[in-house]
């Protein structure tokens, strides 16, 4: 086994590597970038050494600084993650070149599996069905047009050396072919260092469903069973399952072979997933071979019982495969999802910043947390802006759901804005519940899935105001206990004045808009009017998170996402969270008699970044007149492509930003002349 080992990598991949690596005994040596110094991979390797600035290729996409760092200190591997230079077959050559081991399959394997096009190539010539389309070398935008009519509609664009869900494009019509060509290669370019695609035809409504296959140096081949990964966003996967409901134990079988045949046709070395599309009809399509761990790895490790990274490390020590296919014993099932900040209710648009609260649940042998971050990081606009994996376990699938369910209504972030909502409702939404959902499906049911809107739930509501009076209660009397007179009557924080009985009065913003409620009384039993109703609430108590309560003779228990210490603190929390097992509410206390100005869209004169990122390219020029809608400039963060139009019809008057520069949100990049 090796005494010390590089990661390659950021995030929770590196973190998890390091905690497998240090159960082991092995040292392990960390690589960052500027935007990372302060990272928590940084923070708990043994050592840490920075490799350039902040964007990917000043940095992780550097394999000749990586691999100096590594001979530099004594490393004798380097593992590479996932994403970056994990499937960068002459980054595995230059490895093995300056003496180390590097934790994945060879060079030679990853020219094979690693390329789309190739990997789509050998499947064919070994009778594994693939789905219709090219794979050729020829680039030429007119040649790959001429392909793509040939193959048909709808059709795939594809990046031959990509993975993630980046630099994919499905496209409809062949008038739309260029347009969606051009911005696939520019995003598989900036991401992967390469833009070569390859074209496939669009197979409707399908299941993604992927085999963990791994293979020893000892000529041995075993797969791990299968991951279900249909649930997806734009190609994004945003729930990962194992077993799969869909597959009959036959067509198992017989995934599992083909996925195994193919690892063994070309002496498969380490971890490696080969994904299958999957019809209606139960015939699957070969679709890629990823030549490296997959993100969604913890679900295979939690059926099977097995550490996936150890028998990482073991393959690439020489060792052999800790167990035979016949000793893999599939038990139970897991399911996991990705936390990301990110706004939903915006596009999904990616976010950064500091995480000013991270609230995750407990872990213990149900629930399992992967992530990079705590609470107090940033989130930079440089990397994939995932915060963590929530992984459950349980007996069988519903209770699995039930489990995820559970911790997702536990989980709370503040600062960039999340995807915890979107989430809690694909865990109930009724596809995903009879497993029923396909790799289009959230495409074309988006709304289903997302945070509606409308008026305030009453109950939750009631919630977050006995919630937010009870703090204000205990601050007051925090307060008062601190002063020279705590007997004092004004240390009781229950509205009464003089001449008139006892009413306070709160506001919140949330996302229905501004909301008012009027309270009477205090000490957990309270009158609350709200719209014109009145309710009686008795008995109510806020014992750490858990809010207990009569609201109008009904018994009711709510939780509260709240710091322990602000409940009693000098200062009220800043925002109130209540959930009640199935829903929340998140609300913004604000100054009861603060006049709110209307949210307008301005003036329509001008285009503004809508995040912080980096211009991709510039599309206008001053003096052009562009039309509404036209897309007039683009900008990558988040590792994504983000399509900026025209407000209005118009000319251009100014443009501030140029191909290159790093933008901040909010910032006037395009500039129309007024109206009238």
């Amino acid at each position: 086994m090796f005494d010390k080992i590089l990661i390659a990598n950021r995030g929770e991949i590196a973190c998890r590597v390091i905690r497998t690596a240090r159960r082991l005994g092995i040292r392990t040596v960390a690589v960052y970038s500027q935007a990372d110094a302060d990272a928590q991979h940084v923070r708990q390797a043994d050592e840490a050494y920075c490799i350039g600035g902040p964007r990917p290729q000043e940095s992780y996409l550097r394999g000749d600084a990586i691999i100096e760092v590594a001979r530099n200190c004594g490393a004798q591997a380097i593992h590479p993650g996932y994403g970056f230079l994990s499937e960068n077959a002459d980054f595995a050559d230059a490895v093995a070149a300056a003496g180390l081991a590097f934790i994945g399959p060879s060079g030679t394997s990853m020219r094979k599996m690693g390329s789309k096009a190739g990997a789509k190539e050998l499947m064919q010539a070994a009778n594994v069905p693939v789905v219709p389309g090219y794979t050729g070398a020829d680039q030429d935008p007119t040649h790959l047009h001429a392909q793509a009519d040939a193959i048909g509609y709808p059709l795939m664009i594809k990046a031959a050396h990509g993975g993630g869900g980046k630099g994919m494009r499905i496209v409809r019509d062949s008038d739309e072919f260029l347009a969606n060509l051009e911005s696939c290669q520019r995003e598989a370019r900036n991401a992967f260092g390469r833009d070569r695609v390859l074209l496939e035809r669009y197979v409707e409504r399908p299941r993604h469903i992927e085999i963990q296959v791994f293979g020893d140096t000892h000529g041995n081949a075993i797969h791990l069973n299968e991951r279900e990964c249909s649930a997806q966003r734009r190609y994004q996967k945003v729930l990962e399952e194992s077993p799969s409901v869909f597959l009959t134990p036959e067509l198992r079988q017989a995934m599992g072979e083909a996925a195994v045949m193919a690892a063994r046709a070309i002496d498969y070395v380490n971890a490696g997933t080969v994904e299958f599309i999957v019809g209606q009809d139960g015939r699957f399509y070969f679709m890629e071979i990823n030549t490296r761990l997959q993100v969604e790895h913890p679900v295979t490790e939690l059926v099977t019982g097995q550490d996936l990274v150890e028998w990482q490390l073991r393959v690439a020590a020489g060792q052999p495969l800790p167990l035979t296919q016949a000793q893999i014993v599939q038990r139970g099932h897991a399911i996991e999802v990705r936390l990301y900040a990110e706004d939903p209710e915006a596009g999904f648009l990616p976010g950064s910043g500091k995480l000013e609260r991270l609230r995750l649940p407990a872990t213990d042998a149900h629930v399992r947390i992967d992530s990079g971050v705590v609470e107090g990081d940033t989130v930079t606009i440089f990397y994939d802006p995932m915060i963590a994996k929530l992984i459950v376990f349980d007996a069988d699938r519903p209770k699995a759901l039930a489990r995820l369910r559970d911790a997702l209504a536990q989980c709370d972030i503040a600062g960039p804005k999340s995807n915890i909502e979107f989430l809690e409702h694909l865990a109930r939404h009724p596809a995903v519940v009879a497993g029923t959902i396909d790799t289009g499906y959230l495409d074309r049911h988006l709304d289903e899935f997302m945070p509606q809107a409308h008026a305030t739930d009453s109950d939750l509501l009631l919630a977050a105001s006995v919630a937010q009076l009870i703090a204000q209660e205990r601050t007051t009397a925090a307060r008062a206990t601190a002063s020279s007179d705590p007997g004092s009557p004004w240390a009781i924080a229950d509205g009464w004045r003089l001449g008139h009985g006892g009413r306070r009065s709160l506001a919140f913003l949330g996302r229905a808009g501004r909301v008012e409620v009027h309270a009477h009384g205090s000490g957990g039993d309270y009158r609350i009017e709200h719209d014109g109703q009145r309710h009686e609430i008795l008995g109510a108590r806020l014992e750490g998170a858990g809010l207990s309560l009569r609201i109008d003779g009904r018994a009711r228990r709510f939780d509260v996402l709240a710091d322990d210490t602000a409940i009693g603190a000098a200062t009220a929390e800043p925002r109130v969270v209540v959930h009640d097992g199935a829903r929340r509410l998140r609300l913004e206390p604000v100054a009861m008699y603060r006049h709110e100005q209307a949210a307008t869209a301005g003036t329509g004169d001008k285009v503004v970044a809508p995040m912080p990122g980096r211009v991709v390219v510039v599309r206008a020029a001053v003096g052009d007149g562009v039309e509404s809608g036209q897309e007039v400039m683009v900008i990558e963060a988040m590792k994504m492509e983000l399509s900026l139009k025209a407000p209005r019809a118009g000319t251009v008057t100014e443009i501030r930003a140029a191909a290159g520069d790093f933008v901040e949100a909010d910032a006037a990049l395009l500039l129309l002349a007024s109206e009238g």
